[in-house]
């Protein structure tokens, strides 16, 4: 067998099963990871192993991508080490591997029910390791993972059974009933064990430090600039945003601060109860203008599917794209996934929820995570025909892609440059401006979880909820700068690809292009498109 072959067949798959239901390769469906530390140690041997192996062949971009994905592994499991540090790991992963069975009618709901049930029923297990693999975690991780634990049994208590509403086999209804209330009586007993054991004496740190984010930076999106460099990048074009920002304000209204017409922009947003509608009603024209506008090929008309955020996601995310995998060959629908604010919330925190929502970012979202962003990039994925590519990417090129098309939309004439929109888009840069500043100086020891908070607030324009969601956010996330990252870097391309093109540059064979090498680091589209590895920024 291929060495490509045998990665994903005896590492990526073996050990991630829930990723293989991902991809479309239903063979995995009835298994679920094994999170014991012995299988920790198997796959560090199993990546090593591939590493020499993979090191032997000749250099390829498709080589060097998935030893990107080896090193990122092997730093993740023998350095970084979040499943020693993390138990929402092991409450909401399990659960994840769960809605992907339940998510997509790819086969008969019995048939999903009894791989459902098969994964359940090694759920248990699953806490059992968390009990024996956590080690002084850090206080914040387990905040936010008893934070999680009421959606997650919530979901198992309501999502579940209604997704499997028309099996009517009592004999495998019963074996259901029975493994999914041992989940949530489980799961109620970790709650238990993290409220009362574990969080009193999670006292450890969530940094990562700047030798651990060199790397990872390095191994995951192929960029190797030093982190005083980054910050430097990243802070001027957090101010170039805020200067901008002051100039649209001023358009809108001289005499109010930006602050003020912010604050009133936020307001501008749609019921809580009506935020789908509001989202549903912007795809269309969005299709419609990229199309007349020659800005890049849509491969397919059919829309994603919008729906409710699902309850184990809930917690960290505002809105999201599900898109089936690459290999699926029944249940292709795509799903456009937005946190709608909870009816038993206080009135103020539903406000601040929809503020969030304003008419500006609603319209930013959709660009983001729909036209022309993460959907169809995923439609462009089906043409893909290396599995290398279709299976392994970057967050800088996937999130890069959706963050750029959110400027260059409106650079483009969407909506008329109507200044109100350019402030809601801006607003997320600056948001996106946050995150890259904040990962990096929260996990190099420079900023304070407190700092950060504040830090999205004043100098990202953000509300305060949202400041602490996307702090708590990056506490584990923390190359999330990788959205301005990469949306600076796919500039510069399109600057150097105009240059290299001249007069036969246009817009839309760019993007095309872009689109064609899958979602690989930009180092890797760059030597694709333009045949240099010249400076990424």
């Amino acid at each position: 067998m291929p060495l490509f072959d045998r990665f994903f067949d005896d590492y990526f798959f073996r050990f991630y099963p829930s990723q293989g239901t991902a991809a479309g390769f239903h063979q995995y469906d009835t298994q679920l990871e094994d999170y014991s530390k012995p299988a920790v140690q198997r796959r560090i041997a199993v990546l090593h192993q591939f590493e020499r192996e993979f090191e032997a062949v000749a250099q390829s971009d498709d080589r060097d991508l998935v030893l990107g994905k080896i090193r990122a592994d092997l730093l993740e499991l023998e350095s970084i080490r979040q499943w020693e540090k993390n138990p929402d790991v092991y409450s909401s992963g399990p659960t994840s591997s769960i809605f992907g069975l339940m998510s997509r009618n790819f086969a008969p709901q019995p048939e999903r029910l009894k791989s459902v049930i098969a994964r359940e029923r090694q759920l248990p297990q699953v806490l059992q390791n968390a009990r024996a693999n956590l080690s002084n975690p850090p206080h914040i991780y387990t905040e936010i993972a008893i934070e999680q634990l009421p959606g997650l049994v919530s979901f198992f208590e309501k999502d579940v059974p209604l997704a499997f509403n028309k099996v009517d086999d009592q004999k495998l209804l019963a074996e259901f009933h029975s493994s999914n209330q041992t989940v949530m009586d489980e799961l109620k007993s970790y709650e238990t064990f993290l409220k009362n054991d574990l969080l009193p004496r999670s006292k450890g740190d969530f940094r990562i430090g700047a030798q651990n984010y060199s790397k990872k930076l390095s191994y995951e999106e192929m960029v190797d600039l030093p982190l005083d460099q980054l910050l430097k990048v990243g802070y001027e074009n957090l101010r170039h945003n805020q200067q901008w920002f002051q100039e649209v304000a001023r358009q809108i209204d001289p005499k109010k601060t930006p602050r003020q017409i912010l604050a009133e922009l936020e307001h501008d947003h749609p019921a809580p109860d009506k935020l789908l509608d509001a989202f549903r009603n912007v795809l269309g024209g969005l299709q419609e203008f990229i199309v007349q506008h020659k800005i890049i090929d849509i491969p397919s008309p059919v829309q994603p599917i919008l729906e409710e955020t699902p309850p184990f996601e809930r917690a960290t995310t505002f809105a999201s794209m599900d898109t089936p995998g690459p290999y699926e060959k029944v249940a292709k629908e795509a799903f456009f996934n937005v946190t709608l604010a909870e009816p038993d919330w206080p009135k103020q925190r539903i406000e601040e929820h929809m503020e969030a929502f304003n008419r500006g970012t609603i319209i930013s979202t959709a660009i983001h995570e729909a036209y022309p962003g993460h959907y169809v990039q995923f439609l462009w994925m089906q043409r893909i025909p290396s599995k290398v590519r279709k299976l392994l990417g970057a967050n800088s090129n996937a999130e890069g892609w959706a963050h750029y098309c959110e400027q260059m939309m409106l650079d483009e004439g969407y909506a008329g440059g109507d200044p109100k929109l350019r402030i809601g888009q801006l607003q997320d840069a600056l948001l996106r401006n946050a995150r890259y500043i904040v990962g990096i100086e929260m996990h190099t020891g420079k900023m304070t979880f407190d700092q950060a908070v504040e830090f999205f607030e004043k100098e990202g324009y953000q509300p305060r909820a949202t400041g602490l969601v996307e702090t708590k956010r990056g506490t584990a996330d923390p190359t999330y700068l990788y959205y301005t990252l990469g949306k600076l870097q796919i500039l510069k391309l399109r600057e150097d690809y105009k240059k290299m093109r001249d007069k036969d540059y246009s817009l839309e064979e760019f993007h095309d292009s872009f689109m064609k090498q899958g979602f690989p680091p930009i180092r890797i589209v760059r030597h694709a498109l333009l045949g240099d590895t010249g400076p990424l920024l």
